[in-house]
């Protein structure tokens, strides 16, 4: 068996020094693996939803050019609540029963039963209209609880979703607006679209859906009379795949100029919308889950808004209604479908 010369002057406790701590010393084979994180995911919309699984892939991209690989080092707990209220409530109780590291969660009707259901586990949301109004945060700069995010759109919207409408459809002299009434946001988007229309010379309707069958029946009586024109507001009751297909249908059926919250309606048939880039919002949720798994705090990341809005209008629609679209609404468009 060789032995280790002493030469060089090397001393006896030097000697016993070295040894001990090659001895001691953990080989990197040996080190402790990272713990594996869980995050538990609300999704208010099926798993079939195109749109759904397009936003839901860029927030996983997002998370793997963080570092996080499912099954290596994160679990990820997908639930697919549909449109119902009622699926979305039992999915909130059953993740948070199962004590993820963090929720994340889509629009403000996934938002709210979670709110209830918890008030340590972290909380990322994306496309909440109004979160302070909502009651989700004490401020944008400061959110002071469990919970934070990326936010939609503000009450004032409703306003511009109303003057944008008239623009490209002048003839319109009253206006149904969407909703879910059971949404704080939705009734702040429609009070905003009120105080705009005394200004326009305009009468607004508010048209309270909870199903399909109220959105066909509402349209349907609105239709009877004439110079009509629509407001659709953002929620999984109006924004679902199926739902979203109903409002595209029946407007073009009931000959109703609609303005959409959301670039994909405009792309599949709606006439206008004038919206946010909401995968860019998924992409930054992503961003916060990261920060929150690695030890910050929601009540410390403040709430991110949207930067940018982008307009699209859908010439064949338009000219399908019998609209000529202003040239100046074309000019400024982001995107023309026709």
């Amino acid at each position: 068996m060789p032995f280790l010369c002493l030469g060089g002057g090397m001393k006896r406790r030097e000697f016993i020094a070295l040894v001990g701590g090659l001895i001691t010393w953990p080989p990197a084979a040996y080190a402790q693996p990272a713990r594996m994180r869980r995050v538990g995911v609300l999704a208010p919309f099926d798993n079939n939803d195109l749109e759904g699984q397009r936003l839901l892939g860029a927030f996983k991209q997002r998370l793997v050019s963080l570092g996080w690989t499912e099954g290596r080092n994160v679990l990820i707990d997908y639930r697919f609540a549909g449109g119902s209220a009622e699926n979305i409530r039992n999915v909130a109780r059953e993740l948070v029963a199962a004590t993820p590291d963090v929720i994340f969660a889509g629009s403000n009707v996934s938002i709210a039963p979670l709110q209830q259901a918890t008030t340590t586990i972290p909380i990322v949301f994306v496309q909440a209209s109004d979160p302070v109004g909502s009651g989700f945060v004490a401020s944008l700069a400061h959110p002071g609880g469990n919970i934070t995010g990326f936010q939609g759109y503000e009450p004032a919207i409703g306003g511009k979703w109303l003057e944008i409408l008239r623009e490209i459809a002048p003839k319109v002299r009253r206006a149904a607006v969407i909703l879910n009434p059971n949404v704080t946001a939705n009734v702040a988007f429609l009070h905003a679209a009120e105080k705009a229309a005394a200004s326009l010379g305009l009468t607004v309707t508010a048209a309270g859906v909870r199903d399909a069958a109220d959105i066909e029946r509402i349209l349907t009586a609105f239709a009877q009379e004439p110079n009509g024109g629509v407001i659709v507001t953002p929620s999984p009751l109006t924004n679902t795949a199926d739902k979203r297909d109903l409002i595209i249908s029946l407007a073009a059926q009931l000959h109703l100029p609609a303005i959409y919250p959301y670039r994909l309606s405009a792309g599949s048939g709606g006439l206008i919308s004038y919206s946010y880039d909401a995968a860019a919002q998924w992409q930054g949720s992503a961003s916060y889950v990261d920060r929150i798994l690695k030890g910050e705090k929601p009540a410390d990341l403040p709430v991110q808004a949207p930067t940018k809005y982008d307009l699209v209008i859908n010439l064949k629609t338009a000219k399908e209604l019998g609209l000529t679209v202003p040239l100046h609404l074309q000019q400024i468009a982001d995107e023309i479908v026709e």
